[in-house]
């Protein structure tokens, strides 16, 4: 029903002559993104071209959606290429300003690096994850497959809670690595206070299609949802690199 739903929807966009997002002017892209706030509390991050002409592509806080350039009718969902074996496009085009985003965090990021590096991934956890958990008890698999981790923090009881609370005091802590191991081993948080923004990082996560952790960010943009052991996230990201 959903399906169908969707295939309508676009049908029904597709009657109507609509401009390429590349030929809307800055007033416009404004009204939307105001329209977008002011009706739905949406925040946008960015706004492009989409996959489908005819439709604007806009990275929330509520991840993607696509907008017609009146900024009357909405669509929520993946956009997929039946010429190309179902690709999702929707996730290809979010590549490139998942990495442009993630960026502007680097600084942020708890880093456990590889001695003898050939891959980083950035993986959005949560300490109350019991796959978060099982994938940091593992990193010494990963490190030792290459591959070096950087933590991002989506905490997912949201912020404010006391789960963000705990994930600001290990971001805080002298020792934020140290922290984190003991965090990921189910020992209490000490409490420590200071300006890490761990709201920004959940937002920016839900902004990136992150529902669930743990989220695995690959260094081409794409994303893998969910745990994966080291052996087969090696393999992965060996056959991404060719």
């Amino acid at each position: 029903m959903k399906s169908t739903k969707a295939i309508c929807l676009l049908l029904a966009l597709g009657l109507a002559p609509f401009a390429n997002a590349a030929d809307l002017t800055d007033a416009q892209m404004q009204k939307i993104k105001t329209k977008l706030n002011d009706s739905l509390s949406i925040d946008v991050a960015s706004m492009q071209e989409s996959p489908l002409p005819g439709l604007v592509q806009a990275i929330t806080d509520r991840g993607v959606v696509y907008i017609t350039e009146d900024g009357t009718k909405l669509f929520h969902g993946n956009i997929y290429d039946l010429d190309k074996g179902m690709k999702n496009l929707t996730e290809a085009a979010l590549a490139g300003p998942r990495l442009e985003m993630l960026e502007q965090f680097a600084d942020q990021m708890l880093v456990f690096p590889a001695k003898n590096e050939q891959h980083v991934i950035t993986v959005f956890t949560d300490i109350s994850c019991g796959y978060c958990r099982k994938l940091h008890t593992e990193m010494q698999d990963y490190n030792d497959a290459g591959i070096t981790v950087r933590y991002l923090a989506f905490p997912r009881q949201g912020v404010p809670s006391k789960n963000a609370d705990d994930m600001r005091s290990i971001w805080c802590a002298t020792d934020p690595n140290k922290a984190m191991d003991s965090a990921q081993n189910g020992q209490s948080v000490a409490l420590a206070k200071c300006d890490a923004d761990i709201a920004g990082q959940y937002k920016m996560g839900a902004s990136l299609g992150v529902t669930g952790t743990p989220a695995i960010v690959l260094a081409d943009g794409s994303m893998i949802p969910g745990y994966q052991p080291a052996s087969d996230l090696k393999r992965i990201l060996e056959v991404r690199a060719q």
